[in-house]
């Protein structure tokens, strides 16, 4: 049953099985700031977390940063092709070496330097270069020059991050000895990898800045139960009825059948439904079955009561067709949707009167998404 804060009933962990009373996280799990603050290590730490496209780093000494939590990386292609990640934090005095340069305008360097003490790294992250202040001590009197240290290049070098792709979506992680990408992404990656997701280009995308936890996006996404009597315009063309979800370790499927068959020239993939894949633990692949493109949801929280949406979408030519500016125009308005269906529930969280919800037995995959986040705080 739903439990109220009446101070008779006690929460408890999600349950194992979505037939149980506690299957739902405790509602102090989306408005309290020091879980958000656990989350950062417990979650974003631990898991890989997309970090960008290889198309927008083609060339060597390509990069562009990218944010998780506390944390900011420098993504750039080294020499031999690779993309690597290094934190954006030089080896001297810990200054952050480069500015922002979001995913869709990516900077070009032939080294990584510092511009606080001009200490220059090579992209495969071994120290290059520093000024003659370090090579000599011409402004201390208690050395001599040649009893200055050497660095090692190496030992002295940019801490790099683990990196891991699906294709050409890239990913990090944090974690001193992750589990493999293919471990959570399961039999995902392998779809994706049969697709030439690389043969597309970024043609638009959208920043939003959306009042509510991070997870409450991640839950409504996970579901349809809310699509007959909130996107209505959507469904026209689609089999609800038919729809069905798929559950795996670490993410999940949404497969919607159309109501008529779809020409394969308008698809990425031959089958005769949209397809939604939500990683485990912010990132989504749309394919909308309706237009030969895809896209891609960042869910990025800022706080306990705001996350950052970034929707890209890839389609075979940057300049798109009528059709296809359609195609983005109706995306865009299920966001919008989304968007005030999530401020909504997070105002009545926030409220305190819920201390655990309840899930209805078609929200399996809800249910998924919040036994991840139970064991990952239990962690």
């Amino acid at each position: 049953m739903t439990r109220w804060n009446n101070g008779t009933d006690e929460v408890g962990t999600v349950s194992a099985d979505i037939t149980e009373e506690t299957n739902a996280l405790p509602a102090r799990y989306f408005t309290d700031p020091e879980v958000h603050e656990m989350e950062k290590e417990a979650v974003f730490s631990r898991y890989w977390i997309y970090a960008g496209h290889a198309n927008a780093v083609p060339e060597p000494g390509d990069f562009f940063t990218r944010t998780v939590g506390d944390r900011q990386v420098i993504v750039v292609r080294d020499r031999d092709g690779e993309v690597r990640a290094y934190y954006n934090v030089c080896a001297h005095r810990g200054s952050k070496m480069v500015d922002d340069t979001p995913m869709t305008d990516p900077g070009n360097m032939r080294r990584i330097k510092c511009p606080y003490h001009l200490w220059t790294y090579d992209l495969d992250g071994t120290l290059a270069s520093t000024p003659k202040s370090f090579e000599e001590a011409s402004l201390n009197p208690d050395l001599e020059d040649d009893e200055v240290r050497k660095l090692d290049p190496e030992r002295n070098g940019l801490m790099e991050v683990h990196t891991d792709s699906i294709g050409p979506l890239v990913f990090v992680n944090f974690d001193d000895d992750p589990m493999a990408l293919a471990e959570q992404a399961g039999k995902m990656k392998d779809e994706l990898e049969a697709l030439p997701l690389e043969e597309y280009e970024l043609a638009r995308r959208y920043v939003s800045e959306v009042e509510c936890n991070w997870k409450t996006f991640g839950g409504n996404y996970s579901e349809c139960d809310h699509c007959q009597s909130n996107h209505q315009d959507w469904i026209k063309g689609i089999r609800l009825d038919e729809s069905e979800l798929e559950v795996d370790d670490y993410h999940w499927v949404l497969h919607y059948t159309h109501e008529e068959d779809v020409d394969d020239e308008l698809r990425i993939h031959e089958e005769h439904e949209a397809k939604f894949y939500y990683l485990w633990p912010n990132f989504t692949v749309n394919m909308y079955g309706t237009a030969d493109g895809y896209g891609t949801y960042i869910i990025d929280p800022i706080d306990e009561g705001r996350f950052q949406l970034i929707a890209d979408y890839y389609f075979r030519d940057a300049d798109l067709s009528e059709e296809e500016e359609e195609f983005v125009r109706t995306s865009r308005q299920l966001q919008e949707e989304d968007f005030e269906l999530v401020e909504r529930q997070y105002a009545g969280l926030k409220m305190g009167a819920m201390a655990q919800a309840q899930l209805g037995p078609n929200e399996h995959t809800l249910h998924k998404f919040h036994r991840l986040a139970q064991e990952a705080y239990d962690a």
